[in-house]
């Protein structure tokens, strides 16, 4: 019960740690991705109001089964650049949470590059 309690505690503190640098606002939302062991969330966040003004999940998109996880980030990423354009965003901060930046994390920046948001 110690152990899981300390794992908790440095997960928090790794995520306070990112947040701590970044700031988003309505004119450059905070695009945050949570990654859990069979989805991937992105969403785009305004911090001053509170408010989300865009979401998209692995749940929503219609890829084909057996796709790689990496293809499907790499759409998430497209998709949620695709929705932010439509409200007329063009640049957000990128906020990791407590993941490393590789992986699918990495990918969803890389779709969101290449759906034509700025990073």
């Amino acid at each position: 019960m110690k152990q899981a309690k300390a794992k908790q505690a440095q997960k928090l503190r790794r995520i306070r740690r990112v947040r701590a640098k970044i700031k988003g606002t309505a004119e450059c939302p905070r695009l945050s991705v949570r990654r859990s062991l069979k989805h991937l969330y992105a969403q785009l966040i305004d911090d001053v109001k509170g408010k989300t003004l865009v979401a998209v999940s692995d749940l929503e998109l219609k890829a084909k089964a057996g796709t790689p996880r990496l293809e499907i980030a790499g759409l998430i990423g497209k998709a949620i650049a695709e929705k932010a354009q439509a409200k007329g965003l063009k640049c957000v901060v990128f906020d990791r949470r407590d993941k490393r930046y590789h992986g699918r994390v990495k990918a969803v920046a890389e779709g969101t590059r290449e759906g034509g948001l700025e990073l």
